[in-house]
């Protein structure tokens, strides 16, 4: 089990890569994340949903995405709650501090998945969620040393130097945690050094005196991780380095699944913004794509506070694109009607009015696969759906695509608005290459599928280069 000595160390991609490094010695390896925090989720291949990390993880072991890989997943819809999903499904929406009550039947559910993935698998390698050293939240813990002493598996701590202070984050974790839980720890590894790493020796060498674990290493930076789906905010990017046209990405307060902009990030004939709050939307933008929300009712809020409504008025008379996904899709309409109140407060918003739609929120919750034809060119795509909701209006008689022959999405009687439910999309090679060629750029000529498997062995490459691997996998048990 990977934890870290605070939260963002970059323990998501250790476990990729030692999962594929795992992979290439001919075993048979799964990841395992018993709680995740994220709104960047994954439709498996059971049916349900999962934490991205942990999706690429799975492609970093050879594996279809299963729930069992990540079977609590917590996503959050405002700042004092969120929505539980165990193994793949819903279970409830609780606030923060209503937690803990949970707590007790959901170890249940982690043990019995982790058992399943144990029972099938050589290796299962663990990623933990945050910190150990938050040990004010010890009691009930199921996602860092709770889960580590329940199923017994040994630990090692990451930590981020980047940040500065690396020495305190380890000596200090181990100052604050019990006897039973320190057991559990079997060395340490320091990750996202720049420079001479040898600069480091002293600091390394003073950490194993302090706590008397074993080092395993120090990884340099890995340049290749901006090619790998990110599954924080924290880590977006203010732009890629394409040129050419002009794509700007509104990034909202609960922003969801925003891995669908990644395959876009990549090709040289784009510009990729993502415009943060407090920022305009500059008028060079070819298109504006309106991402997916935990949160579509209070996003939309939060988008009218930035003024960015008014930049994407002015964005049309300009003669600009734009293109919703999912909840940006429904933001778009004329109105999203609650009535249930499964958003927040039962009621209804207006909406953008920029599609003649209306959205009404319900509790089933659509989480599939798909395979469409995009309605304007025909070509194929595949993609996957996961949201509430549905939309209907005179704007869906010309749909952005067709699911097994039932229309999805709908666009504008001009062409300048496009929404659609569909996620994923863009990593589709062959549709995003003639979706870009509609809007004047160059296609796609590249595998994105293909660029994030290789970017997989170069970080395995590097961590076999820097760190005991071999050492890391032989503390299994």
């Amino acid at each position: 089990m990977i934890q870290g000595a605070g939260s963002n160390v970059g323990k998501s991609l250790l476990v990729a890569g030692l999962c594929r490094a795992a992979r290439s010695r001919g075993l048979k390896v799964a990841p395992f994340k018993p709680q995740n925090m994220s709104n960047n989720a994954a439709v498996t291949v059971d049916g349900g949903e999962i934490g991205r990390a942990q999706a690429l993880q799975a492609m970093a072991s050879g594996l279809e995405p299963h729930t069992d890989m990540n079977p609590v997943l917590l996503k959050p819809e405002t700042d004092v709650g969120a929505q539980v999903v165990v193994q793949g499904k819903r279970l409830t929406t609780v606030k923060a501090r209503d937690y803990a009550k949970l707590k007790p039947q959901l170890m249940t559910s982690v043990l019995e998945s982790f058992n399943r993935l144990k029972s099938s698998h050589d290796l299962v390698i663990v990623e933990g969620a945050g910190s150990p050293a938050e040990v004010n939240l010890r009691a009930g813990d199921i996602a860092n040393m709770g889960f580590a002493c329940a199923a017994d598996v040994p630990v090692i701590l990451a930590g981020d130097i980047d940040r500065g202070g690396v020495i305190a984050q380890m000596v200090g974790t181990q100052a604050v945690l019990d006897t039973d839980d320190n057991a559990m720890i079997e060395g340490f590894l320091i990750n996202k050094f720049r420079g001479d790493v040898r600069l480091f020796d002293d600091g390394y060498a003073m950490i194993e005196v302090r706590t008397g674990w074993r080092g395993f290493g120090v990884l340099p930076f890995f340049p290749g991780a901006a090619k790998l789906p990110a599954e924080d905010a924290l880590d977006l990017v203010r732009a890629s380095d394409g040129t050419g046209l002009n794509i700007a990405c509104l990034v909202l307060s609960r922003i969801a699944n925003f891995d669908d902009l990644d395959p876009l990030a990549q090709e040289p004939g784009v510009s990729l913004r993502m415009i943060h709050p407090g920022e305009a939307l500059p008028g060079d933008t070819d298109l504006v794509i309106l991402p997916g929300s935990k949160s579509t009712r209070g996003d939309l809020a939060f988008l009218r506070a930035q003024g960015w409504d008014i930049d994407l008025s002015a964005h049309l008379r300009r003669g600009g694109r734009i293109l919703g996904i999912c909840g940006g899709y429904q933001m778009l309409g004329r109105a999203i009607h609650d009535p249930n109140g499964i958003e927040g407060a039962p009621g209804s918003t207006d909406g953008l009015g920029m599609l003649n739609i209306e959205t009404v929120m319900t509790g089933d919750k659509s989480l599939t696969r798909v395979a469409a034809r995009h309605a304007p060119t025909g070509v194929m795509m595949s993609g996957y759906e996961i949201h509430i909701g549905r939309s209907s209006g005179k704007d869906c008689d010309w749909p952005f695509a067709n699911v097994g022959g039932t229309p999805e999405g709908a666009i504008s009687p001009d062409g300048m608005v496009q929404g659609t439910y569909l996620h994923g999309a863009f990593a589709d090679d062959g549709f995003r290459s003639v979706f870009l060629e509609t809007l004047g750029a160059v296609g796609s000529v590249g595998s994105y599928s293909t660029a994030v498997n290789d970017a997989l062995d170069d970080l395995a490459s590097h961590m076999e280069r820097h760190l005991d691997v071999e050492a890391i996998l032989k503390i299994a048990r």
